[in-house]
């Protein structure tokens, strides 16, 4: 790692450390920043990532998209351009040696506002490619990170200059290697921009049932080109995407509503109890009785 940049990642650990202090994850003061701390190395956690940049200033992660394995630490970044249903696991941690990290959300509103003001010159492309991908870290990056993280030592500079410095990293990241890729996600017309749209009325429409024909006609494409361009940008198919999406949404449910597993498997869209049942148990590895009380018993003792 170069020396700048090896500098620039100790004042972003410091940073952090000082504005999260105990494990979690911290919603700061700049809007989507967000900071996590943690000083064990724990369970693979399933969430589903919005479009964002995640940079690790200390440890090492592993995030599982369907069976693709995306491996970072502090000399790389993750960028997830749509949402997307994952497996992450913090596979380096100690209470000596936290891991800690940041994720900064992004839409692609601002992305489009970036290329325009910035005369960027990306044209449509008809292939698609991975929504998520990992970048080699460049100082240019992590300036603009560092100088965005140091505004919660001012709070009175964040509603100004906070969306500048974004803007900033958002510029960088389009002028890099997958500038292009990450540009795609936000240009109307563009196959990823209308795998995009398809994958949001998912998101949107979670308990009803996936409609391909539906799906495809949204997108504008046959349905076997649509089948295609999705598995490309997610790594799964439209009913693999739905399904993650749901049992993740469960457990939510499970987890922070006093409610029964028959109950949220009909919320979430599911006509049979026992299949729920049995796919809850396939992605998390207990039914959902066992599983949320292991996890409550995990919660009370840390």
């Amino acid at each position: 790692m170069p020396e700048r940049i090896h500098n620039q990642q100790v004042e972003l650990t410091e940073l952090i450390e000082r504005h999260s202090g105990q494990d979690g994850v911290y919603e700061t003061a700049i809007p989507s920043l967000f900071f996590i701390r943690l000083s064990r190395v724990a369970d693979p956690v399933h969430r589903v990532y919005k479009p964002s940049l995640c940079f690790i200033a200390q440890g090492l992660k592993h995030v599982l998209l369907s069976q693709e394995l995306f491996e970072y630490g502090p000399s790389h970044y993750l960028i997830s351009s749509t949402n997307l249903p994952v497996k992450g696991h913090v596979i380096k941690a100690s209470s000596d040696v936290p891991y800690l990290s940041l994720r900064l959300e992004f839409t692609p509103k601002q992305i489009i506002e970036v290329l325009k003001d910035a005369q960027i010159e990306i044209t449509l492309q008809e292939n698609t490619q991975r929504a998520m991908f990992v970048g080699e870290m460049e100082s240019s990056i992590m300036d603009s990170l560092v100088r965005l993280a140091r505004l919660l030592d001012n709070p009175k500079d964040i509603p100004f200059l906070a969306p500048i410095y974004k803007r900033e990293i958002l510029y960088h990241l389009l002028q890099g290697n997958h500038g292009v890729a990450l540009a795609q996600m936000a240009m109307e017309g563009s196959s990823a921009y209308r795998i995009s749209e398809a994958i949001e009325h998912i998101v949107h429409n979670i308990a009803k049932p996936l409609r391909i024909e539906e799906l495809a006609e949204l997108a504008n494409m046959g349905i076997s080109t649509f089948h295609r361009h999705f598995k490309e940008i997610t790594a799964m198919s439209p009913i693999q995407y739905q399904k993650q999406l749901r049992l993740q949404e469960a457990r939510r449910l499970l987890i922070s509503e006093p409610t029964d597993a028959t109950e949220v498997a009909f919320r979430i869209g599911y006509e049979s109890a026992s299949q729920f049942s049995r796919e809850y148990s396939r992605m998390f590895g207990f039914p959902p009785r066992a599983d949320i009380k292991q996890l409550k018993e995990k919660y009370e003792s840390i």
